[in-house]
């Protein structure tokens, strides 16, 4: 028995039959001087490549137009393929070197990813990925090199590679895999948000399991616990066998909760809303029984979107979820971006001089190569600041580019008519800062008008409390904002200084810790004074203690993934308001 360990990219257990996918590596790319009366003829194979490519792409596209997430995947290839400045650096380079296309496409390729890979930044480390992987079909085309037939995999196998594209994913989603391992891949990777949205155990980062597993070999994936074990001994095999029987039984047990009220032993109404980050994700809330959305997160759609600044694909994307939660409320949290979160990542200068402080043409390159005149150039490197938790993000960042903010909010007050939109601003610190919004919110709704573009107005605006001052001067907050939403996450480490991805202080930190409570407290009352709503949105909503503690100091909207709402309102249902109130009460005490 051997047993690997890596990143839970998507949770579950999946048990099957290794199938090992081979690596491209094995691929030959050949390198051959050519006479410049050669030039043409290669260019226009390669041409026809990218042709053949993008006309994949774009059935692709047509053929999972139901599905956002695959649709934005494929749409964000095409666009790689059309990136003008990279194909106008291939030529280049292939017009002055004078090798065989293959060879010239392969090197840029390559060099074009490491400058993304260089930036150290996990969006872009993934998205040197994509370009990888992008280009390599193309590649594959004019190698006429085809290595991996997706319908040769059997159902319920357990996927073992190195690596793999989103399209690939995307076919074997339909095989019925049972799980799947990868040497690399990230949290943010196309691959990782299509294994969720499958619902496909999955875990990446595995060193080793590509030589380590044998193809036959019976496999275990834990998602959970982001573990691949080959060949298990019967113990161990009885035991994952007892876990999958359970897990299935323990969904028969949630799926009762689901058509239900959250309500506790003695009858007390909760509201448990979901928190999303895709567009997608709002029909998987319903299913789940969730009363609203409590917490999108408009990251993903500027990571995913082609025209990721557009008014009119973030128009769309926010019409599109509040059509589907119908009357439901939905709030919508404004960009959180900036420090080490790189949005936008490719063939965008404008991106380069949103983030940076120094001008596009002081900023350095990766290779050191001068940037002088070369405005045309991808982004390739932006200022790096030595805190970025506590640097230019979320409001910050925004008020920094209120341009970008009110583009944001035009989007949302135009879809707020076909829904029951909230507006929520992330890390508050101030009563400035949201007066500052304001001022944008109102010049966008001016603009609005001015065009006669329908739009919502008195849309509520609240904030996030999730910031040590923000929670100490709630009494002046609540004045100005619309309601609260406390994000336990940020909360405990900005209140007690830890880290929670640091592996050696990650044990200190504590949701219920009494300080992180009392700013809890204290939130609450002032927030009770003013007459606003509050909503808990971290991790601390859906954990029993949590949910007890919170429930007990007067907490009663709780929102969570969706896959969690069923099993707070087991919990809830377990316990009455008195009960919470002495857990809540001990914990306050630092008794518990």
């Amino acid at each position: 028995m051997n047993v690997f360990t890596g990143i839970s990219a998507s949770g579950g257990i999946g048990l099957g039959t290794a199938f090992i996918i081979p690596e491209t590596e094995k691929r030959i790319v050949p390198k051959r001087s050519i006479k410049p009366e050669e030039i043409e003829i290669g260019w226009g194979r390669f041409k026809a490549a990218v042709e053949t490519v993008s006309a994949r792409l774009k059935t692709q596209i047509t053929e999972t137009a139901a599905n956002k997430v695959q649709k934005e995947i494929f749409e964000t290839y095409l666009a790689m393929l059309a990136d003008s400045v990279f194909i106008k650096e291939i030529k280049t380079s292939y017009e002055k070197e004078l090798y065989n296309i293959e060879y010239v496409l392969d090197k840029k390729t390559d060099e074009y990813a490491q400058r993304l890979r260089d930036s150290k930044n996990e969006y872009l480390i993934e998205r040197a990925k994509d370009i990888r992987d992008v280009f390599d079909q193309v590649l594959n085309e004019l190698l006429d090199y085809h290595p991996f037939n997706p319908d040769s995999v059997p159902d319920g196998a357990v996927i073992i590679a190195r690596l793999m594209n989103p399209t690939d994913a995307i076919v074997l989603s339909k095989r019925k895999i049972a799980a799947l391992a990868l040497t690399e891949g990230g949290k943010s990777s196309h691959v990782t948000i299509l294994a969720r949205n499958y619902g496909i155990p999955s875990v990446f980062a595995v060193a080793g399991i590509t030589s380590g597993i044998r193809s036959g070999s019976k496999v275990i994936v834990d998602g959970e616990k982001g573990k691949v074990i080959a060949d298990p001994d019967e113990k161990t095999l009885s035991l994952y066998r007892q876990r999958i029987k359970d897990e299935e039984e323990r969904k028969k047990v949630l799926n009762v909760f689901r058509a239900k009220e959250a309500l506790t032993k003695d009858g007390v109404k909760f509201f448990v809303f979901a928190n999303i980050g895709t567009p997608e994700e709002a029909r998987s809330v319903l299913k789940e029984g969730a009363d609203g959305i409590g917490l999108f997160r408009t990251e993903f759609l500027f990571m995913t979107e082609n025209q990721s600044f557009s008014e009119e694909a973030q128009f769309e994307a926010y019409k599109d979820v509040l059509e589907i939660m119908g009357d439901k409320p939905v709030t919508i949290r404004t960009l959180d971006a900036g420090g080490d979160k790189l949005i936008k990542g490719l063939n965008d200068v404008t991106f380069a001089k949103t983030f940076a402080p120094t001008s596009v043409s002081d900023a350095k390159i990766s290779d050191g190569s001068d940037q002088s005149d070369r405005s045309d150039q991808p982004a390739q490197s932006c200022f790096k600041e030595k805190n970025p938790l506590m640097g230019l993000r979320a409001i910050r960042f925004s008020l920094a580019h209120p341009e970008i903010l009110k583009t944001q909010l035009r989007a949302l007050y135009r879809a707020g008519v076909y829904g029951n939109l909230k507006i929520m601003l992330p890390l508050i610190s101030s009563a400035e800062q949201i007066e500052k919004a304001k001022i944008i919110a109102d010049t966008a709704q001016k603009e609005l008008a001015a065009e006669g573009v329908p739009f919502k107005k008195n849309v509520p605006l609240g904030i996030m409390v999730e910031t040590a001052a923000a929670a100490l001067i709630s009494d002046r907050l609540a004045k100005t904002a619309d309601f609260f939403s406390i994000g336990t996450n940020d909360l405990t480490q900005y209140t007690i200084g830890i880290d929670r991805e640091n592996p050696f202080v990650a044990e200190l930190y504590d949701e219920c810790h009494p300080a992180v409570l009392r700013m809890i407290q204290n939130t609450l009352q002032n927030a009770a004074e003013a007459g606003i709503s509050v909503s808990v949105c971290g991790e601390m909503a859906s954990r029993q203690n949590g949910v007890l503690v919170l429930g007990g100091m007067g907490i009663r909207n709780l929102s969570m993934t969706a896959k969690q709402i069923s099993t707070v309102k087991e919990i809830l249902s377990k316990f009455t308001i008195k009960e919470m109130q002495d857990i809540s009460s001990k914990a306050l005490n630092n008794l518990i």
